[in-house]
């Protein structure tokens, strides 16, 4: 009678082990069969290739603003032109102190500084210009607005020890010549992204997503906004670090809209490899509920690339006249890192095939 009552109690165990489990493999059948066939053939591989032999833009000269770290592509085009602004900053880790530069190019893939000195710096010298984006159209047609560029930015002082990140907004009319930085906007907000786009009542509003670092736990969250200044944070993040690949946090999400739908590259710490970065992908029907490609990390740093053989990150991407989607991302060497951040890159994809793969 003792045997069986024990053989009865390791069945019950190994059953309560093994529901959750069981619970598990179930929800995830049920999500992908809610996935909607709009989203599918976004959830297949994505074949990003190199096109460069090098990086599209190196550090600054000696003695210049940027000459230690540069990160943060923020890429538009227009007129035949892209256009490239990014935080570059001198000096060690402890003491940097982003402004933000600007270079041109012609197709894409070099790049050539169009000024030796920032566009855009805080009048204190103390905070930095960090993760810039502009509003503009998915293929980088930036939107004027009253006949001004609109660029949002995060800014911290990386030498006062609160790690306090804040939205702030800046304008222009050429790119080139930015005013001064707004008053922050919205507290907690690292790397924004942000659209534009027409509401079911015919109304213009703004979205963003972000990396919210008011907290150890970077997650991503979204806000939508009337005029882009004034913020209303939906409640809860719509992002976590969850999935095998990614590891502590996320952070530097990129969005655009195409065909009705939200894509989201995003970055995190790669569980594969040791101080690495690499870029993850998820896809959304709302912008508020995701659903992740199963096949992430999509881009991946290359040890035998020494200038990007650790970081991937900190992206920009447009979907170009083709169909095909290139990106521009900052990337690390291999440590002691001495720069926060080593050159900036690119790549392109082919874009989805029509018709969706099995998951």
């Amino acid at each position: 009678m003792m045997r069986y009552r024990l053989f009865a109690i390791l069945n019950a165990v190994l059953f309560c082990v093994a529901l959750p489990n069981v619970v598990l493999a179930q929800n995830k059948t049920n999500d992908a069969r809610d996935i909607p066939d709009s989203l599918k053939r976004w959830l297949q591989p994505q074949d990003w290739q190199r096109d460069t032999a090098g990086p599209v833009l190196s550090l600054g000269e000696a003695r210049a603003f940027d000459d230690t770290h540069i990160f943060a592509p923020c890429v538009a085009r227009r007129d035949g032109e892209y256009m490239l602004w990014y935080s570059g900053s001198t000096g060690a880790v402890a003491q940097r102190g982003f402004s933000l530069g600007m270079a041109t190019s012609k197709d894409g893939r070099g790049f050539a500084r169009s000024s030796h000195g920032p566009v855009l710096k805080f009048s204190d010298g103390k905070r930095s210009v960090l993760t810039a984006t502009l509003l503009r159209d998915p293929d980088g047609t930036p939107i004027a607005e009253n006949g001004r560029l609109r660029m949002w930015f995060s800014a911290t002082d990386f030498t006062d020890g609160t790690g306090r990140h804040a939205l702030y907004e800046s304008t222009s009319q050429d790119g080139a010549q930015w005013g001064e930085p707004s008053e922050a906007l919205l507290e907690g907000v690292y790397a924004p992204t942000i659209i534009k786009e027409t509401t079911d009542d015919g109304e213009d509003a703004y979205r963003m997503w972000y990396t919210d670092v008011s907290s150890g736990d970077w997650t991503i969250r979204t806000a939508t906004s009337q005029d882009g200044r004034e913020w209303d944070v939906h409640p809860d993040s719509v992002l976590t670090a969850e999935a095998e690949w990614e590891q502590n946090r996320l952070f530097y999400p990129t969005v655009l809209k195409v065909d009705g739908v939200y894509l989201m590259w995003y970055g995190s710490y790669w569980s594969a490899r040791a101080n690495t970065t690499a870029i993850g992908f998820a896809v959304s029907s709302d912008g508020i509920h995701w659903h992740r490609n199963p096949h992430s990390p999509v881009l991946t740093p290359v040890e035998d690339r020494a200038w990007e053989s650790h970081y991937t990150t900190s992206q920009s991407v447009i979907r170009q006249d083709d169909g095909s989607f290139r990106i521009w991302y900052a990337s690390r060497k291999q440590p002691p890192f001495v720069n926060k951040y080593f050159a900036i890159n690119t790549a392109i994809w082919a874009g989805p095939a029509e018709s969706s793969m099995d998951q």
